[in-house]
């Protein structure tokens, strides 16, 4: 028998053990090879309008996901090793080499990546219709998705999960040579011993996270966290990652103590497994500490991601309310505009406005919290102007101004103001100055834009009554803008596009698309939602596995207890209720521990802040739903395997 037979027979007869393996290479593949097909899927790149920001951010998607996969393939590689110590030690007692080893141990990582690899793109193929649909559905965009296999990807995720083989590969050879002969028959024969809890260290425990979470409620507009956000924050933050180690080092542990002195602790099966877990409380605590706190920010980041690509095309909307706002054009010029707006999104609105340029005016601090981002010089419109532009956005307050009053205009980063007596005063063209009432903050000509994603200062705006600008208009040239509303707009990037290009060719002219602007936040927040959505999927998958792989090695070295159980008359039905509560205590505290920390973070940064998005709690809640149908899975695994392996010993 030659070593390929030899590394084809150990997965067959491992195959129970082999499977999360596989499963956890073949999951990374079809995420890798997704977000790789995507980047060369044709139909998908046609349809984004910023394609080289699309690659540059899929590509980095992709690299984070390898990386990701790299570590967590390289620890399941490290627990089969530690599993199979025994059998190396007799492959190696009967005359093979270490490097016959490695070489028997690249086989079998051989024979599983292939599987895995080829699998993985079959089923990434047969899925990028699907991810590709909801990406596209992500960015508001209808675009058909066929089914793809970009010879790109495949060259790609082959290469990558060849380099991955490699360094499998060298892990297992260090592993082998590192331990001795000696060790390797005694490997599993180490046992934890019992804590001794402290009721102190206990309650110590559920004081910092009650305190943590106490303080978490106070996030807002409180004194603790305006004046020490960064002391209140790295406080914060160290009360709960020590309670929370505490909680399951002296907490459960403490209550588990407590539980064995009770009066019927020798009833029915409780004595087995509190005992058991007694022992195994050393062992895995930094584990489920990990898992609580990387699911609380895993789950926190997915539905802080979430929110913002909800609430994204909402603020983009009110920061860019004119579908289409530039230079009044030659009357030609004009024609061929509304013609074009009409072919495919017919003009639903349309107004003149007009408005007189000022001087520059350097010092803008009294009326703009950040005046960087306005224009120096000031443009004035009648209010009768402004009026008319809110009845047809049908959005915003019409106002009322009188003699040398003026209003300010600002966007989102300037707080609404009234100004109290004494009003500030404005001086503009030389020898003009207005009394300003108030600021409010309503774009009239919004940021301009460019379909490329650039940008430049907003033009900085005042309102004067009608009887000022009758005044000043003879004696000043004056500027036209032309506002519409379309149908459709999200979708018009083709038709801004075109009519940039006629309204730039004139020095100096004005322009403003609210597609610009939605494109490029709604495909980058689509982005990083559906990146991110796979980081916690990769990332919950992960953790589930670590408590998985601990049980399951638990679950090899007791082989002997249970075996000792069966002989004094417990049978199979009493064994499987004790691993069902002895792995029951072990996935539910970190699950619950998870979701009440992420629960707090969300509800207090988030939820009570954005309370006008009905669908905020759906996505949360999807979010915890997908993290804890996670749990159950493996929890049900784990139960199913962990029993295989503790009778394994017995039915030989």
């Amino acid at each position: 028998m030659n070593l390929v037979d030899l590394s084809w027979r150990n997965m067959k007869r491992n195959f129970r053990l082999y499977t999360i393996y596989f499963i956890s290479m073949l999951v990374g593949v079809v995420i890798y090879f997704t977000f790789s097909g995507l980047m060369f899927n044709k139909d998908v790149v046609s349809a984004i309008q910023n394609k080289e920001n699309y690659k540059t951010v899929i590509f980095i998607a992709s690299v984070i996901v390898f990386l990701f996969i790299v570590f967590f393939i390289l620890y399941a590689n490290s627990f089969f090793m530690k599993q199979r110590k025994k059998e190396f030690g007799m492959y190696l007692l009967y005359g093979m080499k270490e490097r016959q080893v490695a070489a028997m141990v690249f086989f079998e990582t051989l024979f599983l990546s292939s599987i895995s690899v080829s699998s993985g793109i079959l089923i990434g193929g047969l899925l990028s219709k699907f991810f590709g649909r909801v990406l596209m559905n992500l960015m508001h965009y209808k675009d058909d998705i066929s089914f793809a296999f970009p010879l790109e990807a495949i060259i790609s995720t082959i290469l990558l999960f060849a380099l991955l083989i490699g360094i499998i590969t060298i892990q297992s050879y260090l592993n082998v040579r590192r331990v001795q002969l000696v060790e390797l028959f005694h490997a599993k024969e180490k046992m934890d011993k019992p804590l001794k809890f402290s009721f102190g260290l206990a309650i110590l425990s559920i004081l910092l996270i009650a305190a943590s979470y106490y303080t978490i409620t106070l996030a807002g507009d409180t004194e603790i966290w305006k004046e020490n956000f960064k002391e209140t924050l790295i406080a914060v933050t160290v009360a709960l990652i020590v309670g929370t180690y505490l909680f399951f080092r002296q907490f459960s542990g403490w209550i588990l103590q407590k539980m064995s002195q009770s009066k019927n602790y020798f009833h029915g099966n409780k004595m087995l497994w509190i005992s058991s877990l007694r022992f195994s409380i050393r062992g895995n605590t930094v584990n489920f500490t990990f898992n609580s706190l990387i699911s609380a920010i895993v789950i926190f980041a997915v539905g802080f991601i979430a929110v913002d690509y909800a609430v994204k095309a909402d603020v983009v909307k009110k920061e860019f309310p004119n579908h289409f706002a530039f230079s009044t054009q030659d009357d030609k010029t004009q024609k061929r505009i509304e013609q074009m707006m009409n072919d495919s999104h017919p003009i639903i609105a349309h107004e003149t406005i007009t408005g007189i340029q000022t001087e520059k005016i350097p010092n803008r601090k009294t009326f703009y919290s950040y005046p960087e981002y306005y224009t120096e010089e000031f443009y004035l419109f009648p209010e009768s102007q402004l009026n008319a532009i809110v009845d047809l956005r049908e959005v915003g307050e019409k106002v009322d101004v009188e003699g040398k009053e003026v209003i300010v205009l600002s966007r989102g980063i300037d707080e609404p103001f009234e100004y109290k007596s004494p009003l500030p005063e404005i001086t503009v063209l030389e020898d003009n100055t207005f009394r300003v009432v108030e600021k409010i903050r309503y774009p009239l000509l919004s940021i301009p834009t460019s379909p490329g994603g650039d940008t430049a200062p907003q033009p900085s705006v005042l309102v004067i009554s009608d009887e000022a600008f009758d005044d000043l208009k003879e004696k000043h040239t004056l500027s036209s803008y032309e506002i519409y509303q379309i149908e459709d707009a999200k979708t018009s990037n083709d038709v801004s596009r075109n009519v940039y290009e006629m309204v730039m060719k004139t020095e100096g002219a004005y322009y403003s698309a609210y597609v610009d602007q939605y494109s490029l936040n709604t495909e980058s927040s689509s982005l990083v939602l559906f990146s991110v959505a796979f980081y916690g999927v990769i990332a919950l998958f992960a953790l589930g596995s670590v408590i998985y792989f601990k049980q399951l090695r638990e679950a090899t070295e007791e082989r002997e207890h249970y075996a000792i159980l069966r002989k004094i008359g417990v049978g199979n039905k009493e064994m499987k209720k004790i691993i069902r509560k002895q792995l029951l205590f072990v996935f539910l505290p970190p699950l619950i521990l998870g979701l009440v920390h992420s629960w707090y973070l969300l509800y207090y940064t988030v939820i009570l802040v954005i309370k006008d998005l009905p669908s905020l709690t759906t996505i949360i809640f999807s979010v915890m739903g997908m993290y804890v149908l996670t749990y159950i899975i493996f929890y049900l695994s784990s139960t199913s395997i962990y029993y295989k392996i503790i009778n394994k010993k017995n039915t030989r």
